[in-house]
């Protein structure tokens, strides 16, 4: 009797909670680590790509190809085409790289810490992948009050078929 009652209480927790929808709403995906060496990185990107995503570094402000993008569509991770962000969460920061206020998906980015440049900052990296993307701030509008300030070399942009 005991494991019918847990049985349907966690189907009651379910239901309520959502299912598969997070605190903000957004649906949850699990990701599958890939790994592989930095040879085949090496083979697999271009120079500044490797710069960037292996190797967490930074295009330059007002450079790469997205950052004044105003096309409808979806930005995937250069690395591994993790779908990262959609068009409808970029906004004009000023900053000089695309900037969104949350990812696709709740879980396809990971935030950790960066301390290089004698700053502390929060560093975005691909949760497949752990290219990294750029960087998180605090700064950003609603409804998230986030800037995921991206390099544009870190992402591939697809724009939506027009029906």
């Amino acid at each position: 009797m005991r494991p019918i009652l847990l049985s349907l209480f966690l189907v009651f927790c379910i239901a309520l909670t959502g299912g598969c929808q997070s605190k903000s709403g957004q649906e949850k995906t699990k990701i599958t680590p890939l790994k592989k060496s930095n040879e085949e990185w090496k083979k697999l990107l271009s120079p500044e790509q490797y710069h960037v995503l292996r190797e967490a570094g930074t295009e330059r402000p007002f450079t790469g190809k997205d950052w004044d993008n105003h096309e409808t569509g979806t930005y995937y991770c250069a690395g591994c085409h993790l779908e990262l962000f959609s068009s409808e969460t970029k906004f004009e920061s000023g900053t000089g790289w695309p900037s969104f206020y949350q990812p696709i998906k709740e879980g396809v980015v990971a935030v950790g810490t960066d301390k290089s440049y004698g700053m502390v900052r929060d560093e975005v990296e691909c949760a497949r992948c752990g290219g990294h993307l750029g960087h998180v701030f605090n700064d950003g509008p609603a409804p998230t009050g986030l800037r995921y300030c991206m390099n544009s070399v870190s992402m591939v942009f697809e724009k939506k078929a027009k029906k």
